[in-house]
């Protein structure tokens, strides 16, 4: 393993930045369409339980299955990647977002209001910043998840470490399978850790210490 490694670690830290970055990137682009999703539904309840609906049946249905609908429309390589990773990830922001945005003190929000605050004003400055704890915890588990979703890009010819774990399992017997295997799963695992310590991070950074201890 050891010589497996050294042989090879220029290419494995070039495939873990780029593993890092496709699911930073999906993640960044899901968390936008999912708030901007929640913030219509807080407007018009009844959407609730229809996004919820689709929350659930989205998680359920198989990667493969997803990347086998989108190979017609967007072939081979990244942007069939892209699109598949921002999917999933879209789904437990949505749901954390919903909650959250909900959550918000109704008084809160007329007093802001009151003050003259329009609905942008209202959502920026009151109602996000307060669900944001909530927000960001849907993120965090929407990381780890497309961490994982991720190594499917291989699958399209992708970018990422998904590679490793496909050269692994074609190669079932050969002298390097299992290293490539296990090199694969614990870059992954690596870059996800990573990413997670990030996120607290910016929880820490972004998340005032009122919000916080309530």
């Amino acid at each position: 393993m050891d010589d497996f490694i050294a042989e090879r670690r220029r290419q494995i830290a070039f495939d873990m930045l780029q593993h890092a970055n496709l699911v930073f990137q999906c993640v960044l682009v899901a968390t936008i369409i999912a708030i901007a999703l929640a913030v219509l539904i807080n407007r018009f309840r009844a959407l609730e339980p229809v996004a919820n609906a689709v929350s659930a049946v989205g998680l359920t249905l198989p990667s493969f299955a997803l990347v086998g609908l989108l190979l017609p429309l967007s072939g081979l390589g990244t942007t069939t990647a892209f699109l598949c990773v921002v999917f999933y990830a879209v789904l437990p922001v949505l749901r954390n977002a919903v909650v959250g945005l909900a959550g918000v003190d109704q008084t809160l929000l007329e007093s802001a209001r009151g003050m003259g605050m329009g609905p942008v004003g209202v959502l920026l400055t009151v109602q996000i910043p307060l669900a944001w704890p909530v927000i960001l915890a849907g993120v965090r588990t929407s990381m780890q998840m497309s961490m994982g979703i991720a190594a499917i890009a291989a699958y399209v010819l992708g970018p990422g470490l998904g590679s490793y774990i496909w050269t692994g399992l074609v190669q079932t017997g050969g002298a390097n399978a299992l290293n490539y295997a296990v090199v694969g799963t614990v870059g992954i695992v690596i870059v996800a850790l990573v990413a997670d310590l990030l996120l607290l991070a910016l929880g820490r950074l972004t998340i005032s210490k009122g919000v916080r201890v309530a």
